[in-house]
């Protein structure tokens, strides 16, 4: 199917927009009303310019407050229409975009209304041109599609169809099951954004929280479904306000729009992308570290009991390793500062077909530098400029470090890696989101809100069926005040025990202080025996209990390198969660401990909230 963004999607001059629109394989745009009045070109030469770019103009858009309003006005709206018919002409559109009115000229008159948008119908035809209805989520007297559609089949006019947005359909109570027994034909155009669900006036959720599709709680693809199956065979076009898009580098947007489209083809079944091959587990997590860092990094690694085993053949790159987990520290950083997950490393049952599918999805690999005869691995660049590298399980690159003789004693219990703690930067969460659901075809677990010292978080769960690989992503919801400590986004490791009692006995590193008010606060909550509850104080091990029954016990330890930190988990009853209502315990502790020991170079600015 053809793919179409509309203008208002993107950030920027026109030229901006339409430049980013096609670079990232775009057919076609809506081109809002506003991008064309600031314009400098004139609509002739906004033609060319899209033609000279391979974009065709599949709609133009909005007409406002139109309908079932007194006969003044409509001759006011039938006069104002012709110079937009006349725009429209030189712009080479055959379609505009009429929504519901939300005047307080208009008035409840379904009749009134269809013969009145049949009028206009009338004078777009004689010009080969069509009118597409929408009914807007807050229209003042046609506000769902069903009455859209009502409207329609009373004016009974060729050139007279629908528009259906799917915010505006999904927001609201009327289901969308009906779309499907629309009339074949009289479905002009069709619109897609998704959102989160939330619980406020529908015009401001509109205007400021829509996303692409995959970002969102819509159910898009059945939405889609029951309009293919109306016989809609127009462009699947994105139609998202967003105050993040609409400030972001356009070229950026417009890749994360195909992404969201292309995922969206693949779950309709109309576009084949190379299946997600399952992945098995984290190969290795790498922290760039300097000479500052690396020290911190390194003391904290021997704490929780790994060892130096491999020193890279030609980089200055070390493998600490204790059972299946494996950190690389890589020293060849170009710009010191606090230490970073720089790259991750999982493994795929099939890495040839998981870059295929990346490439697919607008995220080709790039090979890693390296010398003759050192293993090679492909990464993707996430959005936030992590590399993922995808390996199998029986790969090589081990072999391009050289053994250092050092061995884990295992007395720490450490296992696995459970999951990557990552922080995402405030424009990016929602598009570093759909790209790790998409590119490594994880499934969206849950997103959680909470409330931490320096304000609100957002935390972003997600995994692979097996749940073998796991990501948690976070972002502060708002972007911070200048009150609040200049924070390097905090990110971390965390390892999986067999039994946390005894690897938090077991570590030689310092521990990080949890308050008794916790403590007592748990108690109260779970009703849990008094020995267990001392216990998990003695350790500094933290607790949560879901509906089910099901246990987290957790551990974390201070902040190293100005940014990075550890967890121990163990999961007991099949646990699924990442501990989200202990986060804020463990940020405030973390704080606390380096405001009062910490004389590290970056300075106590760079703790975590």
């Amino acid at each position: 199917m053809r793919r179409s963004i509309a203008t208002v999607c993107i950030s920027g001059t026109l030229d901006d927009k339409l430049t980013a629109a096609a670079a990232a394989g775009f057919d076609g745009i809506e081109l809002f009303e506003n991008d064309l009045v600031v314009s400098p070109w004139s609509p002739s030469e906004v033609r060319s310019r899209c033609a000279d770019l391979g974009l065709s103009i599949d709609l133009y858009q909005p007409f406002r407050d139109f309908e079932a309003v007194g006969p003044s006005l409509l001759r006011r709206n039938l006069d104002r229409a012709a110079r937009k018919f006349d725009v429209m002409a030189s712009l080479g559109v055959d379609t505009v975009l009429v929504c519901s009115s939300v005047s307080p000229d208009s008035v409840d008159d379904d009749e009134l209304a269809a013969s009145q948008l049949a009028a206009l119908a009338d004078r777009a035809g004689e010009r080969g041109m069509r009118i597409a209805y929408e009914a807007l989520a807050w229209g003042r007297h046609v506000s769902t599609w069903d009455h859209s559609w009502r409207i329609v089949q009373l004016a009974d006019h060729p050139a007279l169809g629908l528009c259906l947005d799917s915010f505006h359909v999904l927001s609201r109570e009327v289901s969308p099951d009906g779309i499907a027994g629309i009339t074949p034909g009289k479905i002009f155009f069709l619109q897609l954004a998704d959102a989160p669900h939330l619980r406020m006036d529908v015009l401001q959720w509109s205007r400021h929280h829509r996303l692409f599709p995959g970002q969102g709680a819509f159910d898009l693809p059945r939405f889609v479904e029951l309009v293919l199956a109306a016989g809609y065979d127009g462009p699947l076009s994105l139609e998202v306000f967003n105050d993040v898009f609409r400030q972001a580098d356009p070229a950026r947007t417009a890749v994360d729009a195909m992404r969201s489209l292309t995922a969206l083809e693949d779950r309709l079944g109309s576009r084949r992308l190379p299946p997600a091959p399952d992945l098995t587990g984290h190969a290795f997590t790498e922290f760039a570290v300097d000479g500052h860092s690396g020290p911190e990094l390194r003391s904290a690694l021997r704490g929780l009991g790994f060892a130096h085993t491999g020193q890279h053949r030609t980089k200055p790159v070390e493998l600490w390793e204790q059972a299946a987990c494996r950190i690389v520290l890589n020293s060849a950083v170009t710009h010191p500062g606090p230490a970073m997950i720089s790259a991750f490393a999982v493994t795929s049952s099939d890495p040839l077909r998981s870059l295929a599918r990346a490439e697919a999805l607008s995220a080709p690999a790039h090979p890693n530098v390296r010398e003759p005869g050192e293993a090679e691995l492909a990464a993707i660049t996430a959005p936030d400029g992590t590399s993922v590298f995808v390996t199998h399980p029986g790969d090589d690159w081990r072999s391009d470090f050289l053994p250092t003789g050092g061995t884990a004693s295992g007395d720490a219990g450490l296992l696995t890696v459970d999951h990557l703690g990552l922080a995402q930067p405030f424009d990016h969460f929602d598009e570093a989101g759909l790209f790790y659901q998409s590119v490594l075809g994880l499934e969206h677990l849950a997103t959680e809100e909470y409330a931490a010292p320096y304000g609100l978080m957002r935390s972003r769960a997600m995994s692979n069926p097996s749940r073998a690989v796991r990501l948690a992503l976070t972002v502060a919801v708002l972007r911070r005040g200048e009150w609040a400590p200049a924070v390097a986004d905090p990110q971390h490791v965390a390892f999986t025990t067999a039994d946390i009692v005894a690897t938090a006995a077991a570590l030689t590193l310092p521990k990080l202080r949890i308050p008794d008010n916790y403590y007592d606060d748990l108690a109260a909550r779970f009703a849990l025996p008094d020995d267990f509850i001392t216990t998990l104080s003695r350790h500094g091990i933290l607790y949560d209990r879901d509906p089910s029954g099901s246990e987290l016990l957790h551990l974390y330890t201070p902040v190293f390198g100005g940014r990075v930190f550890f967890e121990i988990i163990e999961r007991r009853h099949g646990y699924d969660r990442s501990g989200e209502p202990n986060a804020p315990v463990r940020m405030a502790a973390q704080r606390h401990r380096r405001l009062t020991t910490s004389n590290h170079p970056y300075g106590t600015s760079q703790a975590v909230p």
